[in-house]
């Protein structure tokens, strides 16, 4: 006898011919196929009621005859299987099925919004196949109707399933991310969220772990004061601080019952001591002084601020003095010299990340630092008439703003970030929670001071320099206005400075009333002691007499020749007026010029015999320079 057809249930039948007529269209229709969807739809009449089925169950139940009618309840909204489910399936042709399904035009506006954010073919496909589509067919929402509350179960599903495997799963983690900030930017509630942080995600508690009850509780009220008046990162370095103290006490006297009884030679001495060896736990090395020196004045400040609040858990007398913090070093700014400098703004400016490249470049001409420039919005530039153009310096470090004037260069410079930046809706600014347009934007985020502090270290690699960080050109602006003449007043409110101290320091690097002062001291003490130092420079040696062929750094200028010996290198100054852009010259100095360009043909001929391709690249760029300059003194 035949085996008998299993019959569909009258409310499954509209299902079912959708579907044969779905695998029709498609050409994939066949018997496998029409009976595992009349298995299915008789025992499951609701598909819904399948996703209540373990996840076991449900995994062991998705056989290949079956996929294709799971694949399709699932992208015409007749089934939700839960995160789970979709997790463990691959899902390998759900894109290409989506394309004739409800959810097709969704699909479609996503990568589009992926590719007007800048993710190249493979990222936003994949995005699109591991999120998207999959939070379409568990929410039966629209994209534009996706909350937050979407976006965490989707993340709690992907933390689940690492927990089964017993692995990370970043690259869903990674997805989940961008695909937040593109839903976000096509007109969904759920906006894009910080990479993870501890910031503002521990509470004071789990700051103060191992410290004893009795100490963390008043510890935790003082936190807790302190947020009224300080932002959140400060008073997380003062938790931070006090966790040190707390645990000391734990340690050293565990049987101590209240901050009250608190001595100072039983207690803080040692504790002192203790500060004086700490090490850094990750490499080992002695913390640094400034470090020590917050660990004291932060105990310090709270055990002084308990007392004058009149609380029971305040010590009888004042227990840390001033005089207990290390004293600090008062380095000079550490700025970039003009010779590496020039290498590492050429780096910058060959770079092909250019967004992350100019940005670096607009914080060189503008002095900012670098938490003022990742707050900087797209209105950020002002025409004045008869003024010029000013930039408006954010709220940052010292919570002040301020306007720096520009010149054309640096305007060129926002002109290029805002063509490189990626277009999308306001996003929601971290400190003051109101929805703002950043001009620095990269596939609908804002970009991060890491992500420029990265640049800048393969920047700095190429350039041949070690160690430069963001701040570095911040003190070569400040140098190079002390250099010019610039007013105290003036940097002050260039830099953003509240006190003439801070702006000092910068006056201290070349200060003209000391040199002054030096040359007048120097001249009275020949003239009454007789000669200080030698008249006559000590020659260094030439062969044959000729300046050229010496085994020496030599440099031509315009009025002679520099020699210097090869441990000395190249003078950072050596034709740093020919380079300079207010460098003018004329006909009458062509026979100069041109004197000058042949030495350095030669120079360079001689250093790239003798493998110096550091000064024969030296010598390149002064021909370059004298070529313009001819040029320009011929057409005058």
């Amino acid at each position: 006898m035949p085996p008998v057809k299993t019959t569909v249930p009258p409310q499954a039948a509209g299902i079912y011919d959708a579907y044969l007529a779905c695998l029709a269209a498609r050409g994939a229709g066949n018997k496998t196929f029409d009976s595992g969807a009349r298995c299915f739809l008789a025992r499951f009449p609701d598909p819904q009621a399948w996703a209540g089925l373990p996840l076991a169950a449900r995994l062991a139940g998705t056989r290949p005859q079956l996929q294709p009618l799971l694949n399709f309840l699932m992208l015409h909204g007749h089934l939700h299987p839960g995160y789970d489910y979709l997790m463990e399936r691959k899902l390998t042709v759900i894109l290409r099925e989506a394309a004739a399904s409800p959810l097709g035009p969704d699909i479609k506006r996503f990568l589009a919004g992926a590719e007007v954010l800048g993710y190249s073919p493979r990222p936003r496909t994949g995005m699109a196949s591991e999120i998207a589509v999959r939070a379409l067919i568990q929410t039966g929402k629209p994209l534009a109707e996706l909350t937050d509350a979407d976006f965490a179960q989707f993340g709690q599903a992907i933390t689940e399933r690492e927990a089964r495997l017993g692995r990370p799963l970043k690259h869903y983690h990674h997805a989940l991310y961008a695909s937040r900030a593109v839903i976000y930017h096509l007109g969904a509630p759920a906006e894009p969220v910080p990479k993870r942080s501890t910031l503002g995600r521990w509470s004071w508690e789990r700051h103060l772990d191992g410290v004893p009850p009795q100490v963390r509780r008043p510890m935790v009220a003082y936190l807790e004061r302190l947020q009224g008046t300080h932002a959140r990162s400060s008073v997380q370095s003062t938790a931070s601080d006090l966790a040190h103290f707390g645990r000391f006490l734990a340690r050293h006297d565990p049987g101590l019952a209240s901050l009250a009884l608190l001595e100072r030679q039983r207690h803080v001495e040692p504790y002192l001591n203790e500060v004086a060896e700490a090490v850094n736990h990750r490499t080992g090395a002695p913390i640094a002084a400034s470090t020590a020196k917050q660990r004291i004045q932060s105990v310090g400040i709270f055990l002084d601020a308990i007392t004058e609040w009149g609380w029971p858990e305040a010590p009888a007398r004042r227990l840390v003095f001033p005089r207990d913090a290390p004293r600090l070093p008062h380095p000079l700014p550490r700025y970039l010299p003009p010779d590496q400098e020039r290498a590492l703004l050429a780096a910058l400016e060959d770079s092909t990340n250019r967004l992350y490249a100019d940005a670096l470049l607009l914080l060189r001409a503008t002095g900012m630092r670098i938490g003022e420039l990742v707050d900087l919005e797209l209105d950020c530039v002002h025409e004045i008439p008869g003024q010029g153009a000013w930039l408006k310096v954010p709220l940052g470090k010292l919570l002040t703003e301020r306007m720096v004037p520009i010149d054309e260069e640096t305007l060129k410079l926002v002109d290029r970030i805002v063509v490189h930046r990626s277009p999308g809706r306001p996003l929601r600014h971290p400190r003051t929670g109101k929805l703002a347009d950043f001009l620095l934007t990269r596939q609908g985020r804002r970009v991060s001071a890491d992500t420029l502090r990265e640049e800048l270290r393969r920047a700095a690699g190429e350039a041949g320099l070690d160690g430069v960080v963001p701040h570095q050109l911040r003190h070569t602006y400040a140098t190079a206005l002390v250099n010019a003449g610039c007013s105290l007043q003036a940097l002050m409110a260039l830099l953003g400075h509240v006190s003439a101290e801070m702006s000092l320091r910068y006056g201290r690097l070349f200060d003209a009333t000391v040199r002054d002062e030096y040359t007048r001291a120097l001249s009275l003490a020949k003239t009454r002691l007789g000669p200080v130092l030698p008249g006559e420079r000590t020659h260094l040696p030439v062969i044959g007499g000729n300046w050229r062929d010496a085994p020496l750094i030599k440099a031509r200028l315009a009025g002679g020749y520099c020699l210097r010996t090869a441990a000395q290198g190249s003078c950072a100054y050596a034709n740093i007026c020919e380079h300079c852009p207010n460098f003018r010259s004329e006909a009458s100095f062509l026979p100069v010029l041109q004197l000058q360009k042949a030495d350095a043909e030669a120079l360079a001929a001689d250093a790239e015999q003798r493998g110096w391709g550091g000064e024969a690249a030296r010598h390149r760029r002064l021909i370059e320079r004298l070529d313009t300059l001819i040029t320009q003194a011929d057409a005058s």
